[in-house]
């Protein structure tokens, strides 16, 4: 039976909803003019510089919250998840991300085993891999250098990867270490997603990386063979080995894919979607973008510094022995962070301090959303016991001064949005113009110190808008994976706090079951035209108008109907009111576009129809379908590059020679009528049977 026990039953509770009141009565500005209290809301870890003195709060408020979180027992509840318990009780693992960077001679168990010998297995495993790659020992099927990167993923095997990736592309040593390489993201099933993260690329150099955990994840296992096709189409079928590596648990589906074994790089269940990239998920292509080596002479003293209690000893670390390894740095960055967590006290812990002034913000102060990067967003606590009061948070933000120009209006007189400010003491790309009064970065944290006193004190407006700023010495990998831990640890604080798991999404799950009933059915209709059954009427009305066009187009193509005989002119006008000059002028110049490309064919068709106008008037399809360079089998399945459904042996296709694309029948007569170009790749149309 679930607990009836809740967080806002507690006194500190509720001695917090009394206090609200207190609060409301004091400005920001009397608040920012008292220099002891702004003295104490500042706290520095690590060359991180905390500045939470813009809160609406004050000593008295910070002592509640102390107070609050020992009510909740945060201090057991971080420790339980040091100590690998199960605490995601609704899918009975532990929550080890913290396991993903510790040092090798660390000892964090799950199920009494400890996992960290197994991280490091992986990570040596990519180590060795990255360099074989980087190194150009290991090459494509055509005996070219791997040098570009796709990885394939969605979630959290595509947002934190993404983020670092972000983050180092203007950092001087990263750009080094990546230099002549690039690392593409494709999360979005969108087709057009699929072709602007290969545009540009040559299937010959490219290495794809697919993340999926059990390699069953929908969106990503359909761009991944999207990906397989352009690379086999390409190269042949048994290129895929050499071009396609995995991060998965799933060997089995993982082969039967195409992909050896031998180069899937595991992670575990202890591991969240939303906290993986640590792991294989974001160390792999990170590590093939940017280097994970380090000199293994000072391998030992290394360790050692891992080991030191906070890492302050690696402020006196020799610049080169620190400089090897882009990864490790990153890595040992958020392990600095993890230690600090658990360790240090309330008043001194900074992901604690954030956690508990979001609590503070949302459930007591009544502001809902926050200009920043996550979210918690549940409804129910761990026990399956609705919430009397608002949990969670709306994240968004943007980079440097970017947001001034579309949501600080808002922010200082709309509703009241607390912020995090995010800035940089060292710039990445440092840029002094001559007879400029500041250098470029001076004025990018020139808006990072004014803005924060102007939502705070106001002037022809309120004020009294809460924010907090983080101040970062550099923007290196080290200070990326600090600043990756703070916010996986506030979410942490946030939830252990508030009752409810952070490390589940049920919600998620949901959309994806009711997403895989619309797939059959789109599936159904269109190959089986069966009626769609099993919706409400809002949904299937608009999958209705969604197949009603493609469901006409099927018809006017269809082998078998009436219209194979009707001429394309009057087909089209009909069907689609397609002016018949622009038709008739498309036919003439695509015919004249084979006749170019010297297909067998061509000569013949262009002399007998599309020398005069009424010739073209009379080519029907079924007339079309007569030539040899429609009427192609295939040996292999294939994927349509129109439809993206499977093109198997036996349906009537076509290949373009060009960029070795493959479409069904029925979808390239409907493209030729408006184009002249491959609908993926812009190819001009040069077409053979397979």
């Amino acid at each position: 039976m679930a607990s009836s026990t809740l967080i806002c039953d507690t006194e500190p509770w509720k001695d917090l909803k009394n206090h609200v009141q207190e609060i409301k009565k004091t400005h920001l500005r009397d608040l920012m003019s008292d220099t002891d209290r702004c003295q104490s809301m500042m706290v520095e870890f690590d060359g991180i510089l905390l500045d939470y003195s813009r809160q609406n709060a004050t000593l008295k408020t910070m002592d509640k919250l102390y107070q609050l979180a020992e009510a909740a027992q945060l201090n057991n509840k971080i420790n339980r998840m040091y100590n690998g318990e199960k605490i995601n009780s609704t899918e009975n693992r532990s929550v080890l991300h913290v396991a993903l960077r510790a040092p090798r001679d660390a000892a964090i168990n799950s199920d009494g085993k400890n996992v960290v010998p197994e991280v490091w297995k992986v990570l040596d495993k990519i180590k060795e891999f990255s360099e074989t790659i980087r190194s150009g020992s290991w090459v494509g099927a055509t005996g070219k250098v791997l040098k570009d990167v796709v990885a394939v993923g969605i979630g959290g095997s595509f947002l934190g990867p993404l983020f670092v990736h972000t983050a180092l592309q203007t950092d001087l040593e990263a750009i080094e270490c990546a230099r002549g390489r690039q690392l593409r993201f494709l999360a979005n099933v969108d087709p057009i997603d699929v072709a602007k993260s290969i545009t540009g690329l040559n299937p010959e150099t490219t290495l794809v990386v697919v993340v999926s955990k059990t390699f069953t994840t929908a969106e990503t296992m359909l761009n991944a063979r999207t990906l397989r096709e352009w690379i086999s189409t390409a190269l042949g079928p048994s290129a895929v080995a050499k071009h396609m590596v995995a991060v998965s648990t799933n060997l089995t589906l993982v082969e039967k894919f195409g992909i050896d074994p031998n180069n899937a790089f595991a992670f575990w269940d202890w591991v969240g979607g939303r906290y993986s990239v640590c792991s294989a998920v974001g160390v792999l292509p990170l590590s093939l973008q940017y280097g994970f080596s380090v000199v293994e002479k000072y391998g030992n003293f290394l360790l050692f510094l891992f080991t030191c209690y906070h890492f302050q000893l690696l402020r006196s670390v020799p610049e080169f022995i620190v400089r090897h390894g882009i990864i490790l740095k990153f890595l040992k960055g958020a392990w600095s962070i993890d230690q600090h967590f658990i360790s240090a006290p309330y008043e001194k812990n900074i992901p604690v301090l954030l956690g508990l002034l979001s609590i503070w913000n949302v459930s007591f102060l009544g502001h809902p959303a926050r200009v920043s990067m996550e979210s918690n967003g549940k409804g129910v606590s761990i026990d399956g016991v609705p919430l009397p009061f608002e949990a969670g948070e709306i994240d968004f933000g943007e980079p440097g001064t970017n947001g001034q120009h579309s949501f600080y209006q808002l922010i200082h007189q709309g509703r009241v949005i607390p912020c995090d400010f995010i800035g940089v003491v060292k710039s990445q790309q440092p840029v002094y113009l001559k007879g400029e009064v500041v250098s470029n970065h001076d004025e990018l944290m020139s808006n990072f110190f004014a803005q924060p006193d102007a939502l705070a004190v106001g002037k022809t407006f309120s004020g009294n808008r809460p924010s907090l700023s983080l101040l970062l010495p550099s923007l290196n990998a080290y200070n990326i994976g600090q600043l990756l831990a703070i916010y996986e640890h506030r979410i942490a604080v946030e939830g252990f706090i508030w009752g409810i798991n952070s490390f589940d999404q049920w919600g998620v799950e949901l959309g994806k079951s009711l997403a895989t009933q619309v797939r059959k059915q789109l599936h159904a209709s269109r190959m089986k035209r069966e009626p769609i059954e099993g919706f409400n009427f809002s949904t299937t009305t608009l999958l209705t108008r969604y197949l009603e066009e493609n469901t006409k187009l099927n018809r006017a193509v269809d082998a078998t109907d009436d219209n194979s005989n009707i001429p394309l002119v009057n087909l089209y006008q009909e069907k689609f009111k397609v002016d018949p000059w622009v038709l008739l002028e498309t036919i003439r110049e695509f015919m004249v576009d084979l006749v170019v490309c010297g297909h067998p064919s061509a000569l013949w068709l262009y002399n007998n129809t599309a020398s005069s106008t009424d010739g073209i008037s009379g080519l029907s399809l079924e007339k079309i379908r007569g030539f040899p360079w429609f009427d192609c089998q295939r040996n292999l399945a294939a994927i349509c590059a129109v439809c993206l459904d499977g093109v198997h042996k036996g349906e009537r296709s076509r290949n373009f020679s060009i960029c070795k694309h493959v479409f069904h029948a029925r979808c390239i007569d409907l493209w030729l009528v408006r184009r002249l170009t491959c609908p993926t790749c812009r190819s001009p149309f040069k077409m053979e049977p397979v």
